[in-house]
């Protein structure tokens, strides 16, 4: 965690109300760092469904593992996140550690250890030392409360900057119910599921396999089109809890027409959150949208999109405040994807810098540098070959990043 606060974090926080049959708490186990919060646990009533996605790397962490295998219940009782260590290629070291992990937490809250969740944040490759939670957990669920919202996101940042919180209140049919969300994440971000932890959570009464659903929907256009420096993480996930506290008739078909209001404001919610990761990237100095149109389908646009949003040259350029269009024909034309050099039209902000496979006739030097100079930045590109169309976020490439992470194991 820096002690800079990134330039693009939020002038003020929500004040996320609290969900009932939700409480937690956090400490400091001294996992890597002392005298600093590094736990976090959630409590939920009994009834709580939960849904999750997880990163699809192909070494994943136990913590991942352990919630795949929990998921099939649809049951939560307990979530206990640790920043500090990722409990990832910790081989049968770390599959102990999930264990004794869920162990303790069943035992302070009275519960199966299949209804426990977990999830760890931090050092890859360092045995996790799960006996320092046993000195914590019992006080922390006797303590555990419904608030306030920023200590839990502040619980679980590594090398964040900032936590990042947001809550949406809307209406399930005659029911108003609450959904907040909290999530980490600067570094080693390019998420293939959700984000590097994400955790959500509402009153509505809605079951797991439809709760799953609605997270199949949402991470499309939030937490699977940010990067950040290109790295999928070894620990990603996302997790989404509904205690059902808030009444009405359960959810229990994805097409409810009830779930109307509520799609729209989960869609708007992890979207926030996602971006307020991208906001926070190491080292990051710039907010960049990247939209591609004119694609042959949707799925060869984002590729591209990803292709630019993930160059080190684009990023490195715009982190120089330089309109720098042949970097971003570069990322074009390595993402494998159709395209026609001759059609290609290139804008930085409402600057069209490059049309029909050239600079553009009208170009301004001092126009498209006004244009890197925001700190958000537009960068458009128009193939000229369909209909497809995808938008990604990404940030600068700055020499903080390098700092950071030459630093940041020791």
């Amino acid at each position: 965690m820096s002690d800079a606060v990134s330039p693009l974090a939020p002038k003020s926080y929500p004040d996320a109300p609290a969900i009932d049959g939700v409480r937690f708490a956090t400490a400091s186990a001294g996992i890597k760092y002392k005298n600093r919060t590094d736990v976090l646990l959630m409590l939920f009533d009994d009834g709580a469904e939960v849904a999750g996605v997880f990163t699809r790397s192909k070494c994943p962490s136990a913590p991942v593992d352990w919630c795949r295998d929990n998921l099939a219940s649809g049951k939560a009782r307990a979530l206990l996140v640790n920043s500090g260590n990722a409990n990832a290629f910790t081989g049968k070291k770390g599959r102990e550690a999930v264990t004794l992990s869920a162990d303790i937490v069943a035992r302070a809250v009275g519960c199966k250890p299949s209804e426990i969740y977990l999830a760890s944040t931090g050092v890859i490759g360092e045995p996790l030392p799960a006996e320092k939670f046993a000195g914590v957990v019992d006080g922390m669920a006797a303590d555990a409360a419904s608030g306030p919202w920023l200590d839990a996101a502040r619980a679980i940042m590594t090398t964040d900057t900032f936590p990042k919180v947001a809550t949406r209140s809307v209406g399930l049919g005659d029911t108003t119910v609450t959904l907040n969300g909290i999530a980490k994440g600067a570094g080693m971000i390019a998420p293939d599921m959700a984000t590097m932890l994400s955790f959500l959570f509402t009153d509505a009464s809605i079951a797991a396999p439809v709760l799953q659903a609605l997270l199949g929907e949402a991470t499309p256009g939030s937490f699977n089109s940010i990067t950040v420096d290109s790295d999928t993480s070894t620990s990603d996930t996302l997790l989404f809890f509904a205690t059902g506290k808030a009444g009405g008739a359960p959810v229990t078909r994805v097409d409810d027409p009830r779930l109307g209001e509520f799609r729209e404001a989960l869609a708007d919610l992890t979207r926030e959150l996602s971006h307020w990761i991208v906001k926070d990237g190491e080292g990051a100095r710039k907010f960049v949208e990247i939209t591609v149109s004119g694609a042959e389908s949707d799925a060869s646009a984002k590729r591209i999109a990803l292709s630019i949003a993930n160059s080190p040259l684009v990023k490195t350029a715009i982190a120089g405040e330089d309109a720098n269009w042949g970097r971003v024909v570069m990322a074009v034309g390595k993402a494998g994807e159709p395209a026609d050099r001759d059609r290609l039209a290139i804008w930085f902000g409402d600057i069209r810098v490059a049309v029909d496979g050239e600079r553009d006739p009208d170009y301004s030097e001092e126009a498209a540098s006004a244009a890197m100079r925001e700190e958000e930045i537009l960068l458009k590109v128009d193939l000229g070959l369909g209909a497809g169309k995808a938008t990604v976020w990404t940030c600068d490439l700055t020499k903080d990043y390098v700092a950071i992470n030459g630093d940041y194991r020791s």
